[in-house]
């Protein structure tokens, strides 16, 4: 039994069925959480310490032997000094094999879609194979979107430049499996995540994203792929469906 898990839901007035629809998970993998005191996957945990207001070693202890520096070294399996300098077949093939999981966090994203033309093709069909496929870019109606085109000194561009790459995403708002959401955050990295493997490309103040270097992650327990797929599900979570018949946001 996790009397911690269950003692702090307790404490919070938070059910089991409750802290199952915060997580899109089944009320039995919360009971299970409970009484059989598995450790959930890294985004479920992640809700469950917002939810809850706790730290997720106090709920499970042995998360605290986990991610060592050797883990998280392992994770790092290449470095770019920029973007461009990632081939574009390893965006091709993690794009092409990715079976479970696509999520892309970006304020504009322009060359995801300008460097292959058949994107919207390819998520497509990696949806219609039972992908998940999640995609979300800056409202570029936004303060954030405003506050990042000043910093580079490009002024309203990167709105227009927004809302330029998005018609090319129109047929993926009503495919089934591909989920399209505008977001008015501030974003340190752009973020590509394809199953276990993620391109994490740094932003640095006052220079756009393509001039910056790109790390490509792969999960090997804990760590810095936790991490920021921890932050991708925050951003996520607060951001606004695309509808482009009617503008901006649904």
């Amino acid at each position: 039994m996790n009397t911690r898990l269950r003692t702090t839901m307790i404490q919070r007035g938070v059910s089991q069925e409750d802290l199952a629809t915060e997580c899109g998970v089944i009320p039995k993998s919360v009971q299970r959480w409970i009484t059989q005191e598995r450790v959930p996957h890294q985004r479920h945990r992640w809700i469950v310490t917002q939810v809850l207001g706790v730290d997720e070693t106090y709920l499970w202890p042995s998360l605290r032997h986990q991610g060592s520096a050797h883990a998280t070294n392992a994770e790092l399996i290449q470095t770019y000094a920029d973007r461009a300098s990632v081939p574009r077949e390893v965006w091709l093939s993690l794009l092409a094999g990715a079976t479970e999981h696509i999520d892309v966090l970006v304020f504009s994203g322009t060359f995801y879609a300008q460097t292959n033309p058949r994107i919207t093709t390819m998520l497509t069909e990696r949806a219609d194979s039972g992908t998940c496929v999640r995609l979300c870019f800056g409202d570029p109606d936004s303060a954030a979107v405003v506050r990042r085109g000043e910093e580079e000194g490009i002024g309203d561009t990167l709105g227009a430049k927004i809302r330029a790459s998005m018609t090319y995403y129109r047929p993926l708002v009503a495919h089934p499996g591909c989920e399209v959401r505008l977001h008015g955050t501030t974003l340190y990295s752009s973020l590509f995540r394809y199953d276990d493997n993620l391109l994490v490309n740094p932003h640095v103040w006052g220079q756009p994203a393509s001039a910056n270097p790109v790390f490509h992650l792969r999960r090997c327990g804990g760590g810095w792929f936790d991490n920021y797929v921890g932050s991708f599900e925050a951003v996520w979570k607060t951001a606004t469906p695309w509808a482009p018949t009617s503008g901006a946001r649904r």
